[in-house]
């Protein structure tokens, strides 16, 4: 962070507080979190959604030890970190055309020939939690999404647009649902999810998935699809620059005139 004091708030938990897309309460602002025996607290926007705004109540209002992963980079707070997010170039000159992205392209929509794609822009006000267990649950249970984190994204998206890319065999079964959040502020489309049917696993619907995307904000005039943490192989065929994550940190002995980093 940038050294500003945090306030402390004193008040009931039911009161709405707002920062950027985001509400919360005391009760839901956090979900508390373990990784390698070492307990934290994260927002509940942190697994579905990017880009997390905060503000000082919220930096007071959170308990601690807080991690806060996806940071604006445009943002005050926050300082840059070693891990980075894949961007792709949809509409940069030679993304379509450079030799070994068109040659998997090409055996990607071979492997999807007979396949039916669906494309839907759905309001993010009109998405519910049973929506996204539908769409992801496989995907929310095996990567240890939080319901509360669910909710997060249901609370992230009220006043955007999501993009729901399906794809069914011939003979109608779901081999993947793509869902991604559209970001008019960034010109973005940000890749929340993908859940995708095992059974087509020698297909890559992973990265079909992203070929689709991809195509679809090609059409819009949209210029990026971010991917997120993008360390695997078959992302860094699609991906065409990275940009460092930015996270805030804020100990359990935080003190709110210390700032944070």
């Amino acid at each position: 962070m940038n050294g500003m004091p945090v306030k402390q708030i004193d008040e009931t938990s039911d009161v709405v507080h707002y920062v950027g897309y985001q509400s919360w309460t005391l009760d839901n602002l956090c979900v508390d979190s373990d990784h390698n025996d070492i307990h934290y607290n994260t927002t509940r926007w942190d697994a579905l959604c990017p880009y997390i705004d905060v503000s000082e109540e919220l930096l007071a209002a959170a308990p601690k030890p807080l991690i806060i992963y996806a940071l604006p980079p445009d943002g005050p707070y926050g300082v840059p970190i070693n891990d980075k997010y894949g961007l792709v170039h949809v509409s940069a000159d030679g993304f379509w055309t450079e030799p070994r992205r068109e040659r998997k392209f090409r055996e990607l929509d071979k492997q999807f020939k007979h396949f039916v794609v669906t494309e839907t822009v759905v309001p993010g006000k009109d998405l519910t939690v049973e929506d996204m267990f539908e769409m992801g649950g496989d995907h929310f249970e095996a990567y240890y999404i939080d319901d509360r984190e669910i909710e997060g994204f249901v609370d992230y998206v009220r006043e955007l647009d999501v993009l729901i890319i399906q794809v069914h065999s011939q003979e109608g079964e779901l081999v993947l649902t793509d869902v991604s959040i559209l970001l008019p502020k960034y010109d973005q489309v940000y890749g929340s999810f993908c859940q995708w049917n095992r059974d087509f696993k020698s297909r890559s619907p992973g990265i079909y998935a992203c070929l689709l995307a991809s195509r679809w904000a090609a059409k819009k005039w949209l210029c990026l699809l971010q991917l997120g943490a993008c360390g695997r192989l078959w992302l860094q065929i699609i991906v065409c620059d990275q940009f460092r994550a930015h996270l805030c940190d804020l100990p359990d002995r935080y003190e709110p005139s210390a700032g944070a980093g």
